[in-house]
């Protein structure tokens, strides 16, 4: 019995040691002080996020105006070109044989014009001792304007011939980067075959489809300022504007095309999105200052009626023009946030607001 007494004490010393630990644990948290600013509900922009693709305000697929053999291809894809910067070298025999030609025919029709004058004024000085009759004047001065035809036609071959003969050599048609070479040495170039693909250096827009209702509620004019995110640039905003708007809609989708130009070097073929505002709508907003991220989850800490601090997750939209972030859920107007803090800190601790 003694033994089964003294056990029984030690039990109730220990215990009595624990629950004296714990009620010393438990110590009151310090206050912080920290910004507090009150939740308000109020207009802000509605906007239609509209996804699109980049393009250079300049393209094109430069060809030769000569069916011949490509000879040479001086650049690459990548490669940085000056305009009349020579890109392919087609051989220009052909070319030039055909400018051979033109040339015989035009001294050709030069001999029959000179023949045609003298016989010209033969007639008419015939006609006028009454040696030659009027049909044979009509008939000498209808062969005079029929070779001064031949040779204006024959001058207007050799131009272009000349023409296509000094384009053995194929150049940009402005300054830009290739973005594409679509032949090799030995291929056959021939008109209206593409043999590279240039685009501008500088210049880029972003290419989007706008629905006839979303057109409608935007008002969008040219001129007009459009935000640009770009999906390869996550959290980035760029500044961008209507450049062109075409006036019909397509039949199959009745979208719009929407041309906005964005300030700044992007890579052309990138995907966009353009944020088209429509209007204006009720919303909760908070400074993004008061936003923490913790565990995966957007939080904010909220002071209690009582100045105390409770942690809660809320769902985002998006960044409004003021800097402040949309609430969708989570808070409620008139709650106060905290603004500010390095770390979320645990619930319960008093929050002082800083004057």
């Amino acid at each position: 019995m003694t033994r089964i007494s003294v056990l029984l004490g030690v039990v109730a010393v220990a215990a009595a040691g624990c629950g004296g630990g714990s009620k010393g644990a438990e110590a009151p948290l310090a206050p912080m002080e920290t910004q507090v600013v009150k939740v308000e509900a109020g207009q802000v922009p509605q906007i239609v996020d509209l996804y699109g693709t980049v393009e250079a305000e300049r393209t094109a697929a430069v060809s030769s105006r000569v069916m011949a053999t490509v000879t040479a291809v001086a650049v690459q894809p990548g490669d940085s070109v000056r305009q009349g910067q020579v890109l392919v070298e087609i051989d220009p025999a052909t070319a030039r044989g055909q400018e051979g030609q033109a040339k015989g025919g035009l001294a050709q029709a030069e001999a029959a014009l000179a023949l045609a004058e003298r016989n010209l004024e033969r007639f008419k000085a015939l006609a006028a001792k009454g040696a030659a009759s009027q049909l044979e004047l009509d008939m000498a001065t209808m062969q005079y304007k029929q070779a001064k035809g031949a040779v204006t036609q024959g001058e207007g071959a050799v131009e272009a011939t000349s023409s296509i003969a000094r384009e053995s050599k194929v150049v940009a048609p402005f300054a830009g980067r290739v973005t594409a070479k679509l032949v090799e040495v030995g291929d056959l170039a021939a008109p209206g075959r593409p043999l590279v693909m240039v685009e501008s250096a500088v210049g880029r827009r972003l290419v989007v489809a706008v629905p006839e209702t979303v057109l409608a509620a935007s008002g969008l004019k040219i001129g007009m300022p459009v935000a640009v995110r770009l999906d390869s640039r996550p959290g980035q905003e760029m500044n961008g504007r209507v450049s062109e708007l075409y006036p019909g809609a397509d039949p199959i989708s009745h979208a719009f095309t929407v041309k906005v130009a964005i300030d700044g070097e992007v890579a052309a073929g990138l995907s966009g999105h353009a944020a088209i505002p429509v209007g204006t709508r009720v919303a909760v907003a908070v400074p993004r200052a008061a936003l923490q991220r913790m565990g995966g989850l957007d939080m904010v800490v909220v002071r209690d009626a009582h100045g105390l601090s409770q942690s809660r997750a809320v769902t985002l939209g998006g960044a409004l023009p003021d800097g402040r972030v949309e609430v969708l859920s989570g808070l409620a107007p008139g709650e106060e946030v905290a603004v500010g803090l390095a770390q979320v800190p645990p619930d319960g601790t008093p929050l002082e607001a800083r004057s």
